[in-house]
C-alpha cells in the first residue's frame, strides 16, 4: 500500500475515541455537510452466547434468547420507544446477530433528544411475565415466517449439518419450543451480564458532534457494573460435518446449498477473514467463467452465490441458490474448487476481488449508516479501518493458494438440497 493511499484512508476513517468512566466506549465521525446522523447502540452478546456465569452463577439459554431480548427492550413502565421515535421523526430499528445485538436510528434534527431515547430504553430494562407471554406470541409468528422461507431452510440447514453443538445450527431468533422456557429473570441475568456499559459501544457518524454525544451518555447516567461475567464457549468436537440432508418445501425448484466447515478464525485475523470473503467469488463469483458457464446453461441464476460466516468457535463457506440439477451444480463446484487448487488462482480475477474489497472500505466511509455501523462492527471485532486497509493490500494470489491446501475440501463439506413438494 502507497504512503498516500494509507494517508487518505486515515483521513477518511478518522474517528474520535472517548472510554467513559462507566467504560462505554464512545465513537464518532463527523461529517459536515452530511444532513442525517446515525447512530448505533451494541452489545456483544447474539445468538450463540448460550452459556455464562454472572457472579460465579451459571445460565445455560435456550435458543433465541438475544433476538427474544432485542425485542423487549423496546419497552418499559414508560411506554414503548417507537412511540417516542414517532414523536421525533427518527427511524428506528434494531438487529440480532449469532454475536452481536444492535440497537439503531436515523434522524435529520432532534438528535440530543434522540441520543436520549436510545441510551434511556436500552439501559432500563423492564420485563414481566404478562409482557413476555405477549411477545412469545409475536415472536412464534415471526419463527413460522422464516421457516416458510426456503433461503433461510437452506443456510440453517447447512450450518446444522456442519457443526453438531455450536449455537449457529439453530435459528436466531429461536424456535417456538424454546422460546417458551424463556423467563424474566433469564432476561434480567442477560442484561446485568451483557448490557454493561463495559461490554458495549455507542457509534455515532453524521451532522453531529462528540460533545453532543458525550453530553447526551452524562444525561444517561448509565452506572459502571462490578458483575463478574465469564462467556462459557460451547465445547465443538472436530468430527466430519454430516454429509448432507434433503427436505421439501413449496418451491418451483430445487435449491443447492454447499458448505465447507473451516478452522475457526481468531478475533482479529484479518488476513484469514479476508481470504474467506474472497474465495467464493474467486471460485464462483460472477466475473468467472464458471459463473457465466453456469448461468448460460440455466444451472444458477442471479440469486445464487457464495459467503462466509466467522463467529467465535465457527467459520464455514457456503455457495447455495436456486438450480434445476443440485447434483450436477455440486459436481461442477467441486471441480472447479479442484481445479484452482491444483492450478492456482488467476492473478487477474484476484486482482479484480482485491479492488472490489478495497472499494468496499471506502463505501463503508462514505455513507453516515455505513460509517457508524462500520465503527461499531469493527470495534466489536478488535480492529480499524487502516488495520483492514493494511492487511488487504498485504494480500496476494500466493496466499489464496496457500490457503486451499486446507479450506473447502470435500472431507469438510456438507449437502443440502431442497426439493419440490
Amino acid at each position: 500500500m502507497s504512503e498516500k493511499w494509507k494517508k487518505s484512508i486515515a483521513e477518511a476513517a478518522r474517528v474520535q475515541r472517548a472510554v467513559l468512566d462507566n467504560g462505554l466506549t464512545v465513537l464518532v465521525r463527523e461529517m459536515p455537510g452530511y444532513e442525517g446522523v446515525h447512530a448505533v447502540y451494541s452489545t456483544k452478546f447474539g445468538s450463540i452466547d448460550r452459556s455464562f456465569t454472572l457472579d460465579g452463577e451459571r445460565w445455560d439459554l435456550p435458543a433465541g434468547v438475544a433476538h427474544f431480548l432485542e425485542h423487549k427492550m423496546f419497552e418499559n413502565e414508560e411506554g414503548d420507544a417507537f412511540t417516542l421515535y414517532a414523536k421525533t421523526g427518527a427511524n428506528a430499528n434494531a438487529y440480532t446477530g449469532f454475536d452481536r445485538t444492535s440497537y439503531v436510528f436515523t434522524a435529520t434534527s432532534h438528535i440530543p433528544e434522540n441520543l436520549d431515547i436510545l441510551l434511556g430504553f436500552v439501559s432500563r430494562p423492564y420485563f414481566t411475565p404478562e409482557t413476555l407471554a405477549k411477545e412469545q406470541g409475536i415472536i412464534g409468528q415471526e419463527i413460522k415466517m422464516y421457516e416458510d422461507s426456503p433461503e433461510w431452510r437452506l443456510v440453517f440447514g447447512v450450518y446444522a449439518n456442519l457443526y453438531k453443538r455450536h449455537g449457529v445450527r439453530d435459528d436466531i431468533a429461536g424456535s417456538v419450543e424454546s422460546i417458551a422456557q424463556i423467563t424474566p429473570e433469564m432476561l434480567y441475568a442477560c442484561t446485568e451480564a451483557f448490557y454493561r456499559p463495559q461490554n458495549m459501544v455507542l457509534a455515532v457518524a453524521g451532522n453531529v458532534t462528540m460533545q453532543t454525544v458525550l453530553d447526551a451518555c452524562a444525561r444517561a447516567h448509565i452506572p459502571y457494573s462490578g458483575k463478574t461475567v465469564e462467556r462459557i464457549v460451547c465445547d465443538e468436537p472436530d468430527e466430519p460435518p454430516a454429509a448432507s440432508s434433503e427436505m421439501r418445501m413449496a418451491v418451483s425448484k430445487p435449491l443447492l446449498g454447499l458448505g465447507f466447515r473451516e478452522t475457526p478464525i481468531a478475533e482479529n485475523d484479518l488476513r484469514a477473514e479476508f481470504l474467506c470473503d474472497m474465495l467464493p467469488d474467486l471460485i464462483c463469483g460472477g466475473t468467472t467463467e464458471l459463473y457465466r458457464r453456469l448461468y448460460d446453461e440455466g444451472l444458477i441464476g442471479p440469486d445464487f452465490s457464495g459467503e462466509y460466516l466467522s463467529v467465535a468457535g465457527a467459520t464455514c463457506v457456503v455457495f447455495g441458490g436456486e438450480t434445476p440439477d443440485p447434483e450436477r451444480l455440486r459436481g461442477l463446484l467441486l471441480d472447479e474448487i479442484e481445479r484452482v487448487r491444483r492450478v492456482g488462482v488467476d492473478p487477474e480475477l484476484f486482482r479484480l476481488c482485491k479492488n472490489a474489497m478495497y472499494g468496499d472500505l471506502v463505501r463503508d466511509l462514505e455513507g453516515v449508516e455505513s460509517s457508524a455501523s462500520s465503527m461499531a462492527a469493527m470495534f466489536l471485532r478488535s480492529v480499524t479501518t487502516e488495520d483492514a486497509a493494511a492487511a488487504l493490500a498485504a494480500l496476494r494470489p500466493e496466499d489464496v493458494n496457500e490457503a486451499l491446501r486446507t479450506m473447502l475440501l470435500p472431507q469438510r463439506s456438507t449437502t443440502v438440497i431442497i426439493r419440490p413438494i
